[in-house]
């Protein structure tokens, strides 16, 4: 049965299905900090980068699709995320693509595919603009590139029941649980000034994207969106009716058949 979760009732009481169990997992030490990976299954590489706030076990019910297409599946908590530790610096979207990139190496990972979900969208794409010979292809869901493409935030019941999940996933995973406020607050920081992709920086993309977004997105344009697609040499604009920003917890059959899709194609 497909499941269906539109208004994140489920997620807020239970959270995204649970991870596999996974028998290669652990931290890299990178740049002052601890991240946590977990890989899952064998294959040509696709790694998952989740939003802001939120952590790797949001990725619940994409991994066993990834895994039984005969993919080889990379989960990883950005820094100051889940079970990731930092440092006091602020933080900076090319510094989770660093990070990304210290997991690659320390798994022997010449090249994979990226999925990025909002913030992990931003840090996949930067990823590939820098190290584009690491990077087979990047499916960049609910993100912008500048600081334009945002609507102007307006809370919601839905995007209070995500918080909700995320603050207790946090105090449940983070090294340092009594802190969730000044977490919001310091990635709140991050999310208000970066990226900042010019229409040229955008052009100079050398990876195939396709950036999706679902026609309900609470805090992207639409027209965003279009620009990054037009703005991008060859990318393709993907928009996913009857979900919005939470698309991968909402309708993941919906989510999956798109990121299968695109993988397939490259």
């Amino acid at each position: 049965m497909s499941v269906t979760d539109d208004e994140l009732l489920n997620f807020e009481a239970h959270g995204a299905a649970p991870l596999p169990r996974s028998q290669h997992h652990g931290f890299v030490e990178n740049d002052g900090a601890r991240i946590w990976y977990a890989s899952y299954g064998s294959g040509p590489a696709v790694i998952l980068l989740h939003g802001g706030l939120g952590n790797a076990g949001n990725w619940g019910f994409q991994v066993p699709a990834l895994v039984a297409a005969g993919r080889q599946v990379v989960v990883i908590d950005s820094r100051g995320h889940g079970s990731s530790t930092r440092d006091a610096r602020p933080y900076h979207y090319t510094q989770m693509s660093e990070d990304a990139l210290a997991v690659m190496d320390h798994l022997g990972l010449v090249k994979a595919a990226l999925v990025g979900w909002s913030d992990g969208a931003c840090t996949a794409l930067i990823l590939a603009d820098q190290r584009p010979e690491r990077v087979s292809g990047v499916f960049f869901f609910a993100c912008n590139m500048d600081p334009s493409g945002t609507l102007e935030f307006r809370p919601t019941p839905i995007i209070d029941r995500c918080f909700s999940r995320h603050r207790k996933d946090y105090q449940a995973l983070s090294a340092t649980p009594d802190a969730f406020e000044s977490f919001v607050a310091d990635v709140s920081k991050m999310m208000a000034s970066e990226p900042n992709y010019t229409a040229a920086d955008l052009a100079s993309i050398k990876v195939p994207v396709a950036v999706v977004l679902g026609e309900n997105d609470e805090f992207i344009k639409r027209e965003h969106a279009v620009y990054l697609a037009r703005s991008i040499p060859d990318a393709e604009l993907i928009l996913l009716p009857k979900v919005s920003h939470f698309a991968p917890l909402q309708r993941p059959d919906h989510f999956n058949r798109e990121v299968l899709a695109f993988i397939d194609r490259l």
